[in-house]
């Protein structure tokens, strides 16, 4: 006998334990007057409701539309202050190393628990607005102790190459030095991350430094990501490519050479629709990566600067709109594809028979309502590892 069955579902969900590329991240699984069964956190049934087996309790939801988990893939999740006039970066890492470690974790765990309330149960968090060795390992100590306090399961990235921090700004060969060297060693010593990400870009590393720190990171045993042509195309999603990385995210001035090659080794595009939406910039040629066979992540890339909203429904809204995602191939890109991003689609991103009982119950009866209804919180429930929020 199973501890619960959720009945009279109107289930959407993408199927299987890796990435859905190209127009395969159009098909889903779509079944009205569906059951979840759940036991011991995991789901051990999903079908028709007339056949769902006896449980310990059953939940009637009405018709209801039920997804997997959201995934947010990319966020910014600890860092101090708030970009307030010029400053940008600089501001953000002088207020980050001045606030006390006790109090960057009580406004982390609020923004996790904001998370939470928008049906995300998994997301992947940077460091990055340290910037030096003590500030960084604060930031990724701060992101363990939430992802143990908090609603939801918390992927920790190490950023230290985000960008170069000002007392560096003159000696970039010493601050690319102390990240190979010391940064990266020390972080994987305390097991604080499970990725490495860089930055490509004109006012950050070059192709050649993004391979150089990559590379070191690798040798470490970090998963890779790189943030690349977000506002130049200088090589970096070619260097993810190469060097086999997870994820590339941005990916907004992408050309034909670098989504071919994203498309050729399997590397998950992480698009962020609301940071083209806040700086009003132009959006990433999502389609145009999905007709190259590429696959194709959704984040809400939270961060004090250039996307401040933890509203990963919203992003999915503005998939639809901006890059003309079909609503099935925006709820790819939030559940299977961005756990394939962060390396977990075994385990999370779908509802099937073994993955993890991470739902969302919405007040909702279809995909295309949840998409349309922007700026409104549409969740009626979260259930984490088989525990209803």
């Amino acid at each position: 006998m199973l501890d619960l069955v959720i009945t009279n579902i109107a289930l959407r969900t993408p199927e299987g334990k890796g990435h859905r590329c190209g127009k395969e991240q159009n098909n889903i699984l779509a079944l009205d007057n569906a059951a979840i069964g759940i036991q011991d956190g995991l789901i051990a049934y999903v079908g028709p409701t007339a056949k769902a087996p006896q449980a310990k309790e059953t939940l009637d939801i009405g018709g209801r539309l039920v997804t997997p988990g959201l995934v947010d893939c990319h966020t910014h999740l600890a860092f101090g202050g708030w970009q307030s006039g010029e400053g940008g970066i600089a501001s953000v890492v002088k207020s980050t190393r001045a606030m006390p470690e006790t109090e960057l974790v009580e406004r982390t765990l609020q923004f996790a628990e904001e998370q939470f309330s928008l049906g995300i149960t998994t997301a992947e968090a940077k460091s990055g607005y340290g910037l030096s060795m003590k500030d960084e390992l604060k930031q990724l100590r701060v992101l363990q102790k939430v992802d143990e306090r908090g609603p939801i399961d918390i992927v920790s990235t190490f950023f230290g190459a985000q960008a170069l921090p000002p007392e560096y700004k003159t000696n970039r060969a010493e601050y690319i030095r102390i990240l190979c060297e010391e940064m990266l060693p020390r972080v994987k010593e305390e097991g604080l991350a499970e990725f490495c990400d860089i930055t490509c870009d004109t006012d950050a590393f070059t192709a050649e430094e993004t391979r150089e720190i990559l590379t070191a990171a690798k040798d470490l045993g970090f998963r890779l990501k790189a943030n690349a042509d977000a506002a130049d195309c200088l090589g970096g999603a070619q260097v993810a490519a190469l060097l086999g990385a997870v994820s590339a995210d941005h990916l907004i001035v992408s050309d034909k050479a670098a989504v071919n090659a994203l498309a050729r080794r399997g590397v998950v595009g992480v698009l962020l629709p609301t940071t083209s939406f806040y700086l009003n910039k132009s959006y990433a040629p999502a389609r145009d990566m999905l007709n190259a066979g590429m696959a194709i992540a959704i984040g809400s890339d939270f961060n004090p600067i250039s996307s401040p909203s933890l509203n990963l429904p919203f992003a999915m809204t503005l998939a639809v709109r901006k890059y003309g995602l079909t609503p099935e191939e925006a709820l790819t890109a939030v559940t299977l594809n961005a756990a394939a991003a962060l390396d977990r689609a075994g385990s999370i991103g779908s509802l099937e028979v073994g993955k993890k009982a991470d739902l969302v119950i919405w007040e909702a009866d279809s995909l295309e309502y949840l998409c349309n209804r922007f700026g409104s919180n549409l969740v009626h429930t979260v259930m984490k590892d088989g525990v209803l929020g």
